[in-house]
């Protein structure tokens, strides 16, 4: 398996301390703090190491405190609930003392039911598209060094944007991108969702911020996670290619709504996300510049 996939992997998997508690370690992506989705991959992990035989199918998460990579991350799991078809878990992860994370997962035994589904957009096949590295260069450009290199060096996974139908600087809050792992996986299907977990907080609430031309290589956007959600709808592999749809619905108060579905190349819907995040346009000089550590420089 390739190194940088197997490391991820290897990550989200977790150290068992005892039955309800285990630890984390983080990967410096070149974020100004640990990265979201490696803590949502995580709790969702630290979640499913206390279930049985049931799948899970929604999460929603709080980002309370930024995650120091230095710094280990204990994951307490609370066995709310085991009922006859579902199961709730709620899991806390800690710095310091202090939780910087908090998620509610619920898991069910698989059944079958009705079924509808959104339509997948009519985009191009990820085979007509170029990778991300070399079709937004001059948003590399922008990027510190330490993420620009995580962007085009070690990446777990593939990205193909596909082309907006306005190239001008101010867009339509609307983004699609293929994705999937570098590598081929293991048949697990939790593994997978861990995965899809990571990824999915991935450029989401960078869709709220195409409609206003933000000076994001000026030292003056400050953006962060507040909460995720996720649902997953089907079985699905994150080895094989998925178009991520995203659109962001609003935005205001200083903060991002954005949402996502996650279509298979057949068409089939198989997860759906939604984030809202601050997303703050300060001055040089105010509090927030000299102050916040998430400051996107």
């Amino acid at each position: 398996m390739h190194p940088v996939l197997d490391d991820l992997i290897t990550l989200l998997e977790l150290e068992r301390i005892e039955d309800n508690i285990f630890r984390g370690d983080s990967r410096d992506i070149g974020s100004a703090q640990v990265f979201g989705g490696q803590v949502l991959g995580q709790a969702l992990s630290a979640a499913q190491h206390t279930v049985d035989g049931r799948v899970a199918h929604s999460l929603h998460a709080y980002f309370l405190r930024r995650g120091d990579m230095a710094a280990p991350i204990i994951y307490e799991v609370d066995r709310a609930r085991d009922g006859g078809s579902f199961s709730n878990r709620r899991v806390v992860a800690i710095q310091h003392g202090r939780p910087i994370f908090n998620l509610a997962a619920s898991f069910q035994n698989p059944e079958p039911g009705i079924e509808h589904q959104a339509v997948m957009p009519d985009v191009l096949d990820p085979e007509e598209l170029r990778d991300i590295i070399d079709v937004e260069a001059e948003l590399l450009d922008k990027m510190p060094a330490k993420l620009r290199r995580h962007m085009t060096d070690k990446r777990p996974f593939v990205v193909r944007p596909v082309p907006q139908a306005d190239a001008a600087k101010s867009m339509p809050p609307v983004r699609c991108v293929w994705l999937r792992t570098v590598d081929t996986l293991p048949e697990d299907l939790a593994l997978h969702q861990n995965l899809l977990a990571y990824v999915s907080d991935y450029e989401l609430l960078g869709v709220s911020t195409l409609p206003h031309d933000l000076p994001f290589g000026q030292g003056a956007i400050i953006m962060a996670s507040l909460d995720h959600a996720l649902w997953f709808h089907r079985e699905f592999r994150i080895d094989r290619w998925l178009l991520y749809a995203m659109d962001s619905p609003n935005a205001s108060g200083a903060r991002g709504f954005s949402r996502g579905q996650l279509f298979s190349e057949d068409g089939s819907l198989v997860a759906s996300t939604a984030q809202e995040g601050l997303v703050r346009v300060v001055e040089p000089g105010s509090k927030w510049h000299r102050s916040d550590p998430r400051l996107q420089a």
